[in-house]
């Protein structure tokens, strides 16, 4: 097997990807998942696994079972545990081969993953009321394991990682989005919640998807093959380093003059890196920060991501690229878990992009056993990493209390498009998850365009009607097309009668206009 490397400073080889060589030859051991503190998963089947030496007898015991297993030639062991009842009480995992690992702590309840971009890593330190937030962290049925940010050329067998105890002196450091709904499932359940967060800023959904499963996609072949030419390139580090030197000299002058104008500074360049070990290329995050979390048993995913994607002339590929991670991820689980996203807030965006993103994302819904926050009422303009990550956890704990657990909630959704109708010189919009009836929040209803067939958009009349949106226009007599809310940072006010808001959509398949991608 080839050796892999990582950046970030963290030196990792051929023994951390095989699981060998971390501990004395003959020493059983375990991934960092079952480590002290560490919540499994309740009501199914609980892998447990690890290295020993080939043919090394190992005893699993906890909550009163006894599991064995032989060390295969590779040196890899597993065993499964029947169904776990919830246990919010120190109990401690014991393996025997021939050394004995005690892992102390283990409870038993909910296990969600967390995964995305920076608005997933963003931490409780950073969000509206911390304080508030942080007086209130006493809560040991909590815990939290965040995977090392690191890169992998091939699937790695290990991670590094701890789990933490939700306390005043530790939430500041837990992932807010993933944080805030397990504690609302922690209350409304009543059951232990563990939260795996693995998470990078600024990476695409690509990264996170398996090579093999996104080359099964066509769609995907153009986005891949891009990625084996830059790789396959001679890598001058030198050269770069000093194309790199240049342009940031020339951004800073950049800066200064904007400065002086009172203009916005422009973006800097990003400082390049081997493309081989690029936190960006496909799969290399997947293979070191999903892979070896595989087979823990979890409850389901969650998924806040898509900036960066929303910068790619690839935008419109995001629907295909979410459908095929969910698919891979489930596929290598061996389990179609539940799993939801956090659909991109508004935000002044510069990339015309982002409607195509949350395109995506509402089209993935068609995936059983998904769903989607929607948050177009609850970013910040100004800001890519809104502060308020309180609602969008509550939004994602609402879906997964509504529809995996099946416990009473308001709404597990905003309302979604369910089909329109051309009706004289309107079209009537219909929707899904109108609870408590659409609202048109604030006023008049807003954020509805409508056209003809010559395709040119007019701002829309809009109108709830009997559960309906009516829209129209005067100089639209024969109209052909809606669209909602279909720019980065739209006006628009349309609610269900429990507060949550519609997402944005559209009925036409125009060509829509594609940005150009971002350097990486």
């Amino acid at each position: 097997m080839k050796r892999f490397k990582v950046q970030h400073g963290v030196r990792l080889g051929l023994a951390l990807a095989l699981g060998w060589g971390l501990a004395a030859s003959g020493d059983v051991r375990l991934p960092a998942l079952f480590s002290e503190h560490a919540v499994l998963q309740q009501g199914v089947p609980v892998p447990v696994w690890g290295w020993a030496d080939p043919g090394e007898e190992v005893t699993v015991a906890f909550a009163g079972q006894i599991r064995q297993a032989k060390a295969s030639a590779d040196g890899t062991w597993r065993v499964s545990l029947d169904a776990l009842k919830p246990a919010q009480a120190a109990a401690e995992l014991v393996v025997k081969g021939k050394n004995t690992l005690t892992v102390k702590d283990v409870w038993v309840g909910e296990v969600w993953l967390g995964s995305g971009q920076s608005n997933m890593a963003m931490t409780v330190n950073r969000c509206n009321a911390f304080e508030q937030e942080k007086a209130a962290a006493g809560l040991p049925g909590i815990r939290m394991f965040t995977v090392s940010r690191v890169v992998g050329t091939e699937p790695c067998a290990t991670c590094q990682g701890s789990w933490v105890v939700c306390a005043p002196d530790t939430v500041g450091s837990f992932s807010a989005t993933a944080y805030f709904m397990g504690k609302e499932l922690h209350r409304k359940l009543g059951v232990p919640v563990g939260l795996i967060n693995s998470s990078w800023g600024g990476t695409p959904i690509e990264a996170w998807t398996s090579k093999e499963a996104m080359e099964a996609v066509p769609a995907l072949a153009g986005l891949t093959g891009s990625w084996a030419e830059k790789v396959a390139a001679p890598w001058d580090a030198a050269k770069v380093t000093a194309i790199y030197e240049k342009a940031t000299a020339a951004w800073k002058e950049q800066v200064k003059k904007a400065k002086a104008e009172g203009k916005p500074a422009p973006r800097a360049p990003r400082k390049p890196g081997e493309p081989r070990l690029s936190s960006h290329r496909p799969a290399n995050l997947y293979n070191a920060m999903i892979a070896p979390l595989i087979p823990y048993a979890l409850r389901g995913a969650v998924w806040y991501q898509g900036e960066s994607n929303a910068r790619d002339s690839d935008a419109h590929l995001y629907g295909v690229q979410l459908q095929t991670m969910i698919q891979d991820w489930r596929t290598r689980w061996g389990t179609a878990f539940p799993f939801a996203w956090v659909q991109l807030p508004n935000f002044r965006s510069s990339d015309r992009n982002w409607p195509l993103v949350r395109e995506g994302m509402l089209q993935a819904l068609s995936v059983p056993k998904t769903g989607m926050a929607i948050t177009m009422d609850i970013g910040d303009p100004a800001d890519i990493h809104p502060m308020n990550k309180q609602d969008v956890g509550l939004r994602l704990a609402f879906w997964a209390l509504g529809t995996v657990y099946g416990k009473p909630v308001e709404a597990v959704s905003g309302p979604l498009p369910a089909g329109h109708t051309v009706k004289g010189n309107a079209i009537v919009c219909s929707f899904t998850h109108t609870e408590g009836g659409l609202v048109a929040k604030g006023g008049a209803l807003k954020g509805f365009a409508i056209a003809g067939a010559d395709q040119v958009w007019r701002p829309a009349d809009a109108l709830i009607v009997n559960g309906t949106v009516v829209v129209s226009h005067p100089d639209v007599k024969a109209p052909v097309a809606v669209r909602y809310a279909w720019a980065a940072n739209p006006e628009c006010n349309l609610f269900n009668g429990a507060g949550l808001p519609a997402s944005p959509f559209r009925t036409d398949t125009f060509a829509f206009p594609v940005a150009a991608p971002a350097k990486k």
